[in-house]
């Protein structure tokens, strides 16, 4: 039996700014945004990624304090690419640390709005050999 992670629950205390930083400054595609009477939430995927994240009020996160979610880890194949395009787009990523000169020791991080902060790991291999293939990926449908 496949089991699949698909989705990760990001505490944040103000969903449009969260939403803001995710998409226009990391990058993340906007799946969807949904609001009603009950909760305020949205889906945001990294592209190539067969994860999301939700934020927003659902009741799941409202278990979770805003900024206590550490060291949910990107994986890039091009770390200094990556970085630079964070920076580009106003993000404050960490100095890159080298642990070695094998694949996947390559390792920066940064800081949501909240505080929740990320890791991202170059694995060069990534690529040559997506874990979604390219022509399986295709696009989602973004939605405000």
């Amino acid at each position: 039996m496949d089991w699949t992670l698909e989705v990760v629950i990001v505490p944040v205390s103000d969903l449009a700014r969260s939403i803001a930083f995710y998409r226009d400054q990391v990058g993340f595609e906007l799946d969807h945004h949904i609001a009603n009477e009950h909760m305020e939430f949205a889906q945001l995927t990294p592209r190539g990624s067969g994860c999301s994240i939700v934020i927003g009020t659902l009741p799941s996160q409202q278990d979770m304090a805003p900024g206590s979610l550490r060291g949910v880890q990107l994986v890039v194949s091009d770390a200094t690419a990556a970085r630079a395009e964070l920076v580009e787009r106003g993000v404050e990523p960490s100095e890159m640390t080298v642990l070695d000169d094998r694949d996947g020791s390559t390792f920066f991080g940064f800081r949501d709005p909240d505080g929740n902060t990320w890791t991202v790991q170059q694995l060069a291999v990534r690529a040559e050999h997506p874990l979604i293939p390219r022509g399986a990926q295709g696009g989602r449908g973004a939605v405000e």
